[in-house]
């Protein structure tokens, strides 16, 4: 079976390394990992640096992932990818990572979902057309494994954008 390309988008600073661990699932294929010193470096070069980055990366991806973190949610640079691979007519799906454990700093708090913020015209949110996805306490990483390859298919063939 063909990996599909994904794009993820997450809140770096907090989650790299819970994100890091989903990227090894292997079941997609996902943007190649921006080192710490890379997003530093590239956030310094300015906003149209990194939303040309975001487009490129973007670019030939048939889903976009939301890694919710419990700080992802506000975060602008996951907000712009949301609104541009909504208005691109990507397939967008999200997945709360809280439960993932990080080397560091175990889990974490559940965030809030990041579409609840995004609104259209009439008042309705995105989170009313995507799917977010709480994976299991007690397996949060096995949960994942076994199910992101239905949710990126279910997230393409429902695509509401």
């Amino acid at each position: 079976m063909a990996k599909t390309p994904v794009f993820y988008s997450f809140h770096f600073g907090n989650d790299a390394m819970r994100v890091q661990q989903i990227r090894n699932i292997g079941s997609i294929e996902g943007n190649a990992p921006t080192t710490p010193n890379e997003w530093e470096t590239l956030k310094r070069t300015g906003k149209k640096s990194v939303e040309n980055w975001i487009d490129q990366n973007m670019k030939y991806k048939r889903c976009i992932i939301v890694l919710i973190g419990s700080e992802t949610a506000g975060r602008p640079w996951v907000e712009h990818e949301i609104i541009k691979a909504w208005n691109d007519g990507k397939a967008i799906l999200g997945i709360y990572i809280h439960n993932i454990k990080c080397p560091r700093n175990g889990t974490s708090r559940k965030g809030e979902n990041p579409f609840d913020q995004i609104k259209f015209a009439n008042g309705k949110k995105i989170s009313d057309y995507v799917p977010c996805y709480d994976p299991n306490s007690i397996n949060a990483y096995g949960d994942i494994a076994e199910n992101m390859s239905n949710w990126i298919s279910h997230a393409i063939s429902n695509k509401a954008n």
